[in-house]
C-alpha cells in the first residue's frame, strides 16, 4: 500500500497542475480561475472521502480499478477542456458564457477531485487494516504530493507540452497498480493497465501531433504551439498576418500599428533617447521603431524565451532584422530581477501586457516604478500603454487607472496620460510635453516613416476634450496605489471581468464597501470568536475534532495561496 499512497499524492498533484493550466487557457489567461479550480477540487476530493467512507469495506482490488479510471479519465479532461469552446458554441475569441464557464471547470474537475478522495479513503483503509495508522498513511501521501510537485515543477520549467505531462502522469496511473498489487492484481485488471500503459506509451511519441491537433480546434490557421513556465504560446496565419496568442489571449499581430502608436508617443517626448531599454513587446514591432531614431544602443528584455524561439522564424522579414541588428541585445531574464542590476538609460518603455493578472501587475507598481526611476539618467523617461475604452472609462476602469497613475506620482514629479483606446502613459523627474508643439516638431525634424503617427494626429491627442477629462478623472479619484504588498489592480480585474457577464458589476467599489461597512472589521471579529470556539470546544470532544480540523485546512489553504502570491510576485509566474 505503501507505492498506492506515494502514487496518490504524485498524481493527485501532477494531474491538479496539468488541469489548472489547461483552464487557464480555455478562460484565456484569467488567473482568478486558480482559485476557483482548487476550490472545486477540494470539495469532490471531500465527496470522494465521504463516498467512499458509506461505501462497503474496499477490497485489495478496488483502489487498481481507481488507478486504472483516474488515467484514462485524466486525458479526456484534458480533451474536454480543450474542446470546450465547440462544445458549447462559444465565438472564436470571446468568452463563453459565465455559467458555462464554471460547468466546464467543475466537469474537468469533478471526475478526478471524486477518484482522488475515493482512492486515499479506500487505499488508507487497507493501509491501516494492514497494522499501520492513519497518521503514517497521510504522511506517505504527503510525501507523494512533495514527488508530485516537484516533478510538475520540473515538467514546466523543462517547457514540457501539457498533454504530454497529462500522458506521462495517466501511465504513472496505469502503472501503479502493477507495481503495487504485483502477482495479487486479478488476471482481468493486469491485462487492462498493460494494454493502456501501452496504448499511451505510443501516444506519448505522438504527444506534439495530438497537442497540434487539439489547439486546431480553436486555431484553424495554427502555425505553431507550446507550453512554457509564463503559459501557452501559439502563432496563427491569415494572409500575411501573423497573430500570437498567449493562452489564447491576443497579445500582438504584425499588421496593425500598435507598436508604431506606442513607441512614438513615447519617444517624441525625449530629445534624442541615446540608450534605451524595452521590458517585453519586442517581437511586435518595437524595436524596428525605436531604431529609427538612431539610438546607440537598444537592450531588450524578454521574460519569457519560448516567444522568442517560436515567433521569431514566423515574423515579417522587417521585425526580425530590427531583432538581429548590431545595435540591438536581447537578454532572457524577468525585467524586474534584470533592473536590479542594470546600467542607466534615457529611456525605458515597458511592453508588458496589461495588469490584469498577478504575473503582469508586477509592471505597475509603485515598486517597480521606483526600479525604473533609479535607472534613468538625468532627464529620462518612462512611459507605457493602457488599454480602456476610448469615450467612457467605467468605475473600475477609472479606479484601476487611478490607482496606477498614482502609484507613478508618489515616483516621479512629472506624469503624462495620452487618451484613446491604448492610453499612453509617460513618466519623467523632468518636464513633459503639455502641448503637442514640441513633438510635433521633433516629428518633422526627424521625417519619420509612419502609417498613423503625424502632425495632425499627435494635435488631436493633446486638443481634444479627453485629454484634460482623464486628467481630471485621475485626479479626482483619490485611489490606493497599486503596489507589490497591496495590489489594487487585482480587485478592480476580478471586476472588470465579471462585468463581461454582468455589466452592473461595474457599479460595485470594493475600497468604499470596506471603509463605509462593518466588513473591514470581520479579520478582528475573526480572531476574536476563534479563542472562544477553541474554549468551547475543550468541553465537547465531538465539536473540538471538528474545528481542529477545518482550522488545519483553512491555515493551509491561506498558507497555500500566499505562498503562490509571493512567489508569483517574485518570480512572476506560477
Amino acid at each position: 500500500m505503501t507505492v498506492y499512497l506515494l502514487s496518490i499524492g504524485l498524481i493527485s498533484i501532477l494531474g491538479q497542475v496539468i488541469l489548472l493550466r489547461e483552464l487557464n487557457v480555455s478562460f484565456y489567461g484569467v488567473e482568478l480561475i486558480y482559485l476557483f479550480a482548487l476550490g472545486i477540487w477540494l470539495f469532490w476530493t471531500a465527496v470522494g472521502v465521504i463516498a467512499g467512507r458509506r461505501m462497503a469495506l474496499p477490497s485489495r482490488h478496488s483502489p487498481a480499478v481507481l488507478f486504472i479510471l483516474f488515467g484514462m479519465i485524466l486525458f479526456l479532461d484534458v480533451a474536454f477542456i480543450r474542446s470546450s469552446r465547440l462544445i458549447f458554441g462559444g465565438v472564436p475569441g470571446a468568452y463563453l458564457d459565465f455559467f458555462q464557464q464554471l460547468l466546464v471547470a467543475t466537469l474537468s474537475i469533478l471526475p478526478v477531485g471524486l477518484l482522488s478522495g475515493l482512492l486515499f479513503q479506500q487505499t488508507a483503509g487497507l493501509y491501516v487494516d494492514s497494522g499501520r495508522t492513519l497518521a503514517a498513511a497521510y504522511a506517505v501521501e504527503s510525501a507523494g504530493g512533495l514527488i508530485g510537485g516537484l516533478f510538475s515543477t520540473l515538467l514546466i520549467i523543462l517547457d514540457t507540452q501539457n498533454l504530454f505531462a497529462a500522458l506521462i502522469c495517466s501511465i504513472v496511473s496505469f502503472a501503479t497498480p502493477l507495481l503495487g498489487a504485483g502477482k495479487s492484481l486479478g488476471a482481468f485488471l493486469r491485462r487492462t493497465a498493460i494494454v493502456l500503459l501501452a496504448m499511451f506509451a505510443g501516444l506519448i511519441f505522438n504527444a506534439s501531433p495530438l497537442h497540434d491537433i487539439s489547439t486546431r480546434w480553436n486555431h484553424p490557421n495554427l502555425l505553431d504551439s507550446s507550453d512554457s513556465p509564463y503559459g501557452r504560446i501559439t502563432v496563427t496565419r491569415m494572409f500575411d498576418q501573423i497573430s500570437v496568442f498567449e493562452n489564447d489571449a491576443l497579445s500582438f499581430e504584425t499588421e496593425g500599428t500598435h507598436a508604431e502608436y506606442f513607441c512614438h508617443l513615447v519617444m517624441l517626448q525625449h530629445p534624442h533617447p541615446r540608450k534605451i531599454l524595452i521590458l517585453g513587446g519586442g517581437m511586435e514591432g518595437i524595436i524596428g521603431e525605436a531604431l529609427k531614431y538612431r539610438p546607440d544602443h537598444i537592450d531588450y528584455v524578454e521574460i519569457n524565451p519560448v516567444m522568442t524561439k517560436l515567433v521569431m522564424e514566423h515574423l515579417p522579414e522587417s521585425i526580425r532584422q530590427s531583432l538581429q541588428s548590431p545595435e540591438v541585445r536581447i537578454i532572457y531574464a524577468d525585467p524586474r530581477r534584470y533592473l536590479t542590476n542594470s546600467g542607466r538609460y534615457d529611456l525605458i518603455l515597458v511592453g508588458m501586457p496589461e495588469p490584469s493578472s498577478g504575473q503582469a501587475n508586477r509592471f505597475y507598481t509603485q515598486e517597480f516604478f521606483k526600479q525604473c526611476a533609479a535607472k534613468l539618467k538625468s532627464g529620462g523617461l518612462l512611459g507605457f500603454k493602457l488599454q480602456t475604452a476610448e469615450n467612457l472609462w467605467t468605475g473600475p476602469l477609472i479606479g484601476r487607472n487611478a490607482s496606477i497613475y498614482h502609484a507613478l506620482r508618489s515616483v516621479f514629479p512629472a506624469v503624462l496620460f495620452l487618451p484613446g483606446t491604448t492610453n499612453i502613459v509617460t513618466a519623467s523627474f523632468a518636464p513633459l510635453p503639455d502641448t503637442p508643439d514640441i513633438m510635433t516638431g521633433r516629428l518633422q525634424h526627424l521625417q519619420l516613416e509612419t502609417r498613423l503617427i503625424s502632425d495632425h494626429y499627435i494635435r488631436y491627442l493633446f486638443t481634444n476634450d479627453r485629454f484634460a477629462a482623464v486628467k481630471n478623472l485621475l485626479n479626482e479619484k483619490k485611489d490606493l496605489l497599486n503596489s507589490d504588498i497591496r495590489p489594487v489592480c487585482y480587485q478592480y480585474a476580478l471586476i472588470i471581468w465579471l462585468s463581461k457577464f454582468f455589466p452592473r458589476a461595474t457599479l460595485f467599489d470594493f475600497s468604499s464597501i470596506m471603509e463605509k461597512t462593518l466588513l473591514r472589521y470581520l479579520p478582528v471579529c475573526f480572531l476574536m470568536v476563534l479563542p472562544v470556539l477553541f474554549l468551547v470546544s475543550r468541553f465537547l470532544p465531538g465539536l473540538r475534532r471538528k474545528i481542529l480540523v477545518a482550522a488545519a485546512g483553512f491555515a493551509g489553504i491561506a498558507l497555500e495561496t500566499i505562498l503562490l502570491l509571493y512567489f508569483q510576485l517574485k518570480y512572476g509566474v506560477i
